[in-house]
């Protein structure tokens, strides 16, 4: 067998580092599950209970083993900058617009395969939105996610392989983050965002940017999404007699909303010549993708979560 040679035993290293992190997440779950079971079995038809437990599976428990493997690659250090508020507003509109973009693949594609196969396809997220409480959706899907999921997927990431350059580092951080979501419903948004939150990561140097960009668009798709909906059903039935405050809400959120893609898009489409200042990349690769994907680390780690995305659908 042929010897890897360094580049690609370093991404294989990485690919081996975030399937450790996806196994031992669903270890921890297996394990916790048990536990509560145990102790109380209704619990675990408590989505609440579920989704404290995947949390702490999928962040808590697995991060310092991650830390320990990553930190055994060398990283470099991105020089920071701040942005103005005009630019983290764009940001935010361009967020929304992605989420909008991939949301919109996901269910169209999802839709026709359901049909195909003649079943729907569901969304995880969606269930735990809707079956979970307002303060888990709050605490976990729009604080702690963010946070974690930045820090592993982007700066852990990214400080590691801007060594071999920006676009580089922005696609491998989207893939990885992406397929870690482990269904079709959430790929394609999480892949466009996944890509954005690296390229804002690397403008600045900061990934409080990312977090906080992550946590709104979050918070937008999960309580104020529930919020508009609710009171979108009590308008529909309510008919000429509907509630003020439910109209308000309504009108607010397709406010926002509309403005926000409005000017998403004008921002897409006038800066779609992105510069990424690429003064750290130290290393060339002849043949990126060969070197990147085609090593044992990332191999297994793309075909497991095939195999969850294939799961998913049955």
């Amino acid at each position: 067998m042929r010897i890897l040679n360094e580049d690609k035993r370093f991404f294989s290293r990485i690919g081996i580092s975030y399937l450790v992190m996806a196994i031992l997440a669903i270890i921890f779950q297996t394990i916790l599950a048990h536990i509560v079971s145990g102790y109380n079995p209704s619990y675990l038809k408590d989505y609440n209970v579920l989704t404290i437990i995947s949390s702490f599976s999928n962040y808590i428990l697995v991060l310092p083993i991650f830390v320990y493997m990553m930190g055994k690659l060398e990283s470099d250090r991105l020089e920071k900058k701040s942005l103005g508020v005009k630019k983290y507003f764009e940001y935010v509109c361009i967020t929304i617009t992605l989420m909008w973009i991939g949301n919109l693949a996901g269910t169209i594609i999802t839709t026709l395969i359901g049909f195909k196969l003649g079943n729907g396809i569901v969304n995880p997220v969606e269930q735990v939105i809707e079956n979970s409480s307002i303060y888990i959706n709050v605490i976990i899907i729009s604080i702690i996610a963010p946070i974690f999921e930045e820090y592993m997927f982007r700066k852990m990431l990214i400080d590691r392989t801007i060594k071999y350059g920006a676009k580089l580092s922005i696609l491998l951080s989207a893939l990885l983050f992406a397929l870690y979501h482990g269904n079709l419903s959430q790929f394609f948004y999480a892949f466009m965002l996944g890509g954005f939150f690296a390229y804002v990561y690397i403008k600045t140097g900061k990934i409080i940017y990312p977090i906080t960009l992550h946590l709104i668009i979050n918070l937008f798709g999960s309580v104020i999404a529930t919020a508009f909906s609710n009171a979108m059903e009590n308008v529909m039935a309510a008919a000429t007699m509907a509630n003020m405050a439910d109209i308000a809400i309504v009108a607010a959120y397709l406010l926002v909303f509309i403005v926000a893609i409005i000017i998403g898009v004008y921002t897409l489409i006038d800066n779609y010549k992105i510069e990424l200042n690429d003064d750290k990349q130290e290393i060339y690769l002849e043949k990126p993708f060969r070197t990147v994907i085609l090593n044992f680390g990332m191999i297994c780690f793309i075909l497991f979560h095939i195999w969850k995305i294939l799961m998913s659908f049955f």
